[in-house]
């Protein structure tokens, strides 16, 4: 990939505890995106991205599950957001909206401008790329619901292309 190529590390559904090695990931990417279930405000501050960390909000992220001092942190937490990028944009939401197991038909169709959307909530690693806008879902990047094992995933964009690699960490 070219000089003008930006990695992005994504991940989702933290539930209170970050893989180490999932952190030390994705703190090497220029941007982290955190697809919601964070739980308290210590994950965030362990994601250094070189650029910019955005996170948004997941069904668990409310201050009734926060500790009250950390309330304002979840309130700014918005529900989507989208990133540009070299050669297009990304999208985020947690995806629970839509239900346990989110369509990605619909997933598409909200956010049709995008090239890639990222979404959490199912804790189960997904990357549909059938058709653009691609569907992806990094897993569980903590010890909850993580089926094997805490993963994310990496992007790496450039204006002609964009791959993903999946990262992950099996139970042991």
């Amino acid at each position: 990939m070219s000089n003008n190529t930006v990695t992005v590390g994504i991940l989702s559904d933290s539930h209170g505890y970050l893989h180490p090695g999932i952190r030390d990931a994705v703190n090497q990417c220029d941007y982290i995106v955190h697809a919601g279930d964070i739980f308290n405000a210590n994950v965030l501050e362990q994601l250094e991205p070189k650029k910019e960390l955005i996170a948004v909000a997941g069904n668990n992220d409310f201050p009734d599950f926060w500790d009250s001092s950390e309330a304002d942190i979840v309130n700014a937490l918005p529900k989507n957001h989208n990133l540009t990028l070299p050669g297009g944009v990304l999208a985020v939401e947690h995806g629970h909206r839509l239900g346990n197991m989110p369509n990605h038909t619909d997933l598409r169709w909200d956010h049709a401008d995008a090239r890639l959307i990222v979404y959490g909530h199912t804790h189960k690693r997904v990357i549909d790329q059938k058709e653009v806008p691609w569907v992806v879902n990094p897993g569980a990047s903590g010890k909850v619901r993580n089926h094997g094992g805490s993963s994310c995933l990496i992007l790496r964009a450039s204006e002609k292309k964009w791959e993903i690699e999946t990262v992950l960490f099996e139970d042991s």
